[in-house]
């Protein structure tokens, strides 16, 4: 009875949603540079939300970049609404009357090909995704010739019938029927030419992105010559922190009988103080019976002039020594003349204490990285570590889709570590925490130190690979962040009970494990802690009051993961660890000066293999000589007093 009443239900369903919305009209415009492709959907009802709709655009060739039966684009329509006939289209720029979503020119393929509608989103269908009849609403075939129709496409898809469109001048449209015909286009109405007359009123700006301080120009266009009496509308440009203080110009929009364009100049503000990017919304919230808003809500980038540029250097072009540890004199002391197991717990102890560290929330993590991953050079981005390049903080995903977006990237994987949705999404706030222990493992799913703010397309292609032997980052990728991600491995693993770095690669069962530590161990030494990282340890402290011990203390690793495990640690002497060693100029050709020292020491310089080159012995401050040296990348150890640091030098 159960299975009956599910299948009724389906089928109603079912019903009910493909008398809802159809394709209405294709037009692949067919020239080799196609400047008038549109897609044109139409509801039973009037202004009906697409939200939860996506169209997916399917290639039944084999020739690259494409392969048969796959996805080669996807147009998410969340934001959408079809007008007061049912209507709505996006296409070309080049398309009239101008599309509610504009798509770039020749993206519609001329065929054969299928075109379908979905519920779901973008992110649902990456590129190349096997055609799928799962959610599927409605779809169509189309060729440009006859002998060529995508057969196993139709068959996946359950389409019985293959419009053919040959010529540039008609397109593939929907009659009241249900069956295609081709003829002339009429992107934006009804193919039978009924309907309620419309005049479209689109918003176009003369810029995309405008820094502060600037003027730009809004032009409202109709897609016909007014007529009657002047149409005459408001429009408001306030959006979030951005309001009326933050600009000047007429917010009134007048366009005369007999003409279709108004032009507003508008003069942004600056108020000479850093607030970051925000973005201006251009929305017109009514106009008169017989217009509709074709192109609405539209957002223009502000770039803050008075964004914040730090002293030190981004991970690509990193410095060393400007930013210095804010631990507490005697935070590591307890690990001093420990080894092996011993020395490990020790550790634990310290950055899992229930007495002091806070556990916060998913949420948090958001607010926490455009903080602690902001972009040295401009305090308006931040830094995303996989794909190496700044991203404003207001390109934060907030929908479904990753792409053009950053999104927190966890370091070790949600679904190895076991910690999968541990913590809420909600923010609450510094001041908002939960008790935690080595124990708590679920805690690993909102902690920042192996949280990374990253590129939405690069995050997912990442998933949950083994370092090393399945991820290596993009092809072409300088590592910068590789000791990074060493080091957030090696805190995890410590941290909480049941997670694991280990040699070779892992499966996903069972969870606790990550690898490649051997790779993992090399990272940490090519790529030694640097101002940005250890600016970043600094800030997640004030929040989790729990510190990274492996950016403070690089050699730790050697003892509890490397080849000195089993050796007794020794801290030595905490003030040389956060002293104010310098070593320039760097990059350099000829010499680099060591300064900054007040006790007997000495220096070591290694190639990034690990192959010492240079050593000496000195007090206070050394000039050594480097012009005997292959130009490139070169690690520089200071001992002094137990203790060592080390620097990284470009030789040029």
């Amino acid at each position: 009875m159960f299975k009956k009443i599910l299948l009724t239900s389906t089928l109603l369903l079912s019903n009910f949603i493909f008398s809802q919305i159809v394709i209405n009209e294709v037009d692949a415009d067919n020239p080799s540079t196609d400047t008038e492709e549109f897609i044109e959907l139409k509801s039973s009802t009037p202004n009906f939300t697409l939200d939860g709709y996506v169209l997916v655009l399917y290639n039944a060739g084999s020739s690259a970049p494409y392969s048969g039966n796959l996805s080669y684009y996807t147009i998410d329509l969340d934001g959408y609404v079809t007008d007061i006939n049912g209507i709505i289209h996006v296409g070309n720029s080049g398309v009239s009357p101008a599309p509610a979503g504009v798509i770039p020119n020749s993206s519609i393929q001329n065929g054969p090909d299928v075109v379908a509608l979905y519920l779901g989103n973008d992110i649902d269908f990456p590129l190349d995704t096997p055609a799928t009849a799962t959610n599927l609403i409605d779809a169509v075939a189309y060729s440009n010739s006859p002998s060529k129709t995508p057969t196993n496409l139709m068959t996946i898809l359950g389409i019985t019938a293959c419009s053919i469109d040959n010529a540039t001048a008609n397109s593939i449209q929907r009659k009241n029927d249900g069956t295609y015909e081709v003829k002339l286009p009429t992107p934006g109405m009804n193919n039978d030419g009924t309907g309620i007359p419309i005049t479209r009123i689109n918003i176009t700006t003369s810029v995309d992105e405008v820094d502060e301080g600037n003027s730009f120009t809004i032009t409202f266009t109709a897609n016909m010559v007014i007529a009657g009496t002047d149409l005459n509308f408001t429009y408001v440009l306030d959006n979030g922190n951005f309001d009326s203080a933050d600009f000047t110009g007429d917010l009134n929009v007048t366009i005369p009988v007999g003409q279709t364009t108004v032009v507003k100049t508008i003069q942004l503000l600056n108020d000479g103080i850093n607030e970051d990017d925000e973005e201006l919304k251009i929305y017109v919230e009514t106009v008169p019976s017989g217009y509709m808003m074709n192109r609405n809500n539209v957002k223009v980038r502000v770039h803050d002039a008075n964004f914040i540029v730090q002293p030190w250097g981004t991970p690509l072009n990193p410095t060393y020594g400007i930013v210095s540890s804010t631990a507490p004199a005697g935070y590591y002391s307890s690990i001093n003349g420990l080894s092996g197991a011993s020395l490990k717990q020790a550790l634990q102890d310290i950055i899992a204490d229930p007495n002091v560290v806070h556990a916060h929330t998913y949420g948090d993590v958001e607010f926490i990285l455009k903080e602690s991953d902001v972009n040295p050079l401009n305090s308006s981005q931040v830094w995303l570590m996989y794909v190496e390049q700044p991203k404003s903080k207001l390109d934060y995903q907030t929908g479904n889709t990753n792409i053009g977006v950053w999104n927190r990237e966890h370091i070790f994987p949600q679904s190895r570590g076991g910690f999968q949705d541990g913590t809420s999404s909600f923010a609450d706030g510094i001041n908002v925490w939960l008790p935690t222990s080595a124990n708590d493992l679920l805690a690993g799913h909102g902690d920042a130190h192996h949280i990374r703010a990253e590129d939405g397309v690069e995050n997912s292609f990442r998933s949950n690979k083994n370092y090393g032997t399945e991820y290596n980052g993009p092809t072409g990728n300088a590592g910068s962040w590789k000791g990074d991600v060493a080091r957030a491995l090696f805190y995890m693993a410590v941290r909480y009970n049941g997670l694991n770095v280990i040699n070779g690669n892992p499966s996903e069962t069972p969870t606790g494990n990550i690898g490649d530590l051997a790779t993992l161990l090399q990272w940490h030494q090519q790529d030694p802690p640097d101002d940005f990282e250890m600016n970043r340890n600094n800030y997640i402290y004030t929040w989790q009051l729990n510190r990274n011990p492996f950016i403070d203390n690089p050699d730790l690793a050697s003892y509890i993961f490397g080849s000195n495990i089993g050796q007794p640690y020794t801290l030595g002497n905490e003030n040389f660890e956060t002293s104010k060693v310098v070593v320039y100029p760097n990059p350099t050709t000829d010499y680099i000066v060591i300064a900054g020292i007040e006790a007997e020491a000495k220096a070591e310089i290694y190639s990034i293999t690990g192959q010492k080159i240079k050593e000496a012995s000195f007090t206070n401050e050394i000039t050594l000589s480097v012009s005997d040296v292959t130009a490139g990348v070169y690690l520089v150890k200071i001992f002094s007093e137990n203790s060592s640091i080390v620097r990284k030098i470009i030789v040029k």
